[in-house]
């Protein structure tokens, strides 16, 4: 368990770790990066190649602990639908997260066709928000496929943006996060893309968060959209919790 920079999230949880790529945005992938650099500082968790994709069942148990509410990005370091995780532990993930109302568990896949494949063999409570990381259009289907999904919370990660999205099929999603690829040698995100879905989710009622333009000093270029940030998210209403 840590806290979380990421603006989305309060913390991250990870249940397993690493990872391997399965498409363009995954080319600079932060994780693995910072995967490097915990191996480096000698913790015991990260010593394997990020390639090795490991459960660690020890990890289980730290959403118990957890003394106030929190809304918690599960598997930072790691994809919990990797085909080298065991569909029982998987199951064994949900049911800490169906065993903790009092948290929201955000899930994010780029493995949909997996997702789809366990959905129905996985319980889905109201705390559990499921996504998909689509970068491009040519991934366009990871979107169909958590439509088909039983999570009660549907969300996209269209980052790294690399390129636009058009006519997206939004139904029965209810948040989409926007960011732009950081680090040394980043992908540009034009401004009409990001523009273009937002219109998309307004249209649609979809919660629209920009996280980041991104490149190589994030930080500087900042999160500013029409000389405001985008900041909404769907409602917390089971945890009497507000962020709209």
């Amino acid at each position: 368990m840590a806290t979380s920079s990421i603006e989305w999230t309060e913390m991250t949880w990870n249940p397993t770790v690493g990872c391997t790529k399965i498409s363009a945005g995954c080319k600079f992938c932060y994780a693995e990066v910072m995967s490097k650099r915990l191996r480096g500082m000698g913790q015991e968790k990260y010593q394997y190649d990020f390639r090795v994709v490991k459960p660690h069942p020890a990890s289980l148990n730290i959403p118990y602990t957890w003394k106030t509410s929190k809304v918690v990005f599960v598997n930072s370091m790691s994809d919990l639908f990797h085909e080298d995780i065991p569909e029982e532990y998987i199951k064994a993930v949900f049911s800490v997260m169906n065993d903790n109302p009092q948290h929201v568990f955000q899930v994010l896949t780029k493995r949909a066709e997996r997702l789809f494949s366990m959905h129905k063999k996985l319980k889905w409570t109201h705390n559990i928000w499921m996504g998909v990381s689509v970068e491009n259009y040519e991934l366009i289907g990871r979107i169909d496929c958590l439509r088909k999904t039983s999570a009660k919370v549907k969300f996209l990660s269209l980052e790294p943006l690399i390129g636009p999205i058009p006519n997206m099929n939004l139904k029965k999603i209810d948040w989409a996060i926007v960011g732009g690829e950081s680090g040394h040698r980043p992908r540009p995100m034009k401004v009409d893309w990001v523009l273009e879905i937002q219109d998309q989710c307004a249209k649609a009622g979809v919660a629209f968060f920009f996280k980041q333009w991104g490149g190589k000093n994030k930080k500087a270029a900042g999160r500013i959209l029409n000389g405001r940030t985008y900041d909404e998210m769907p409602e917390i209403v089971e945890l009497g919790r507000d962020f709209q």
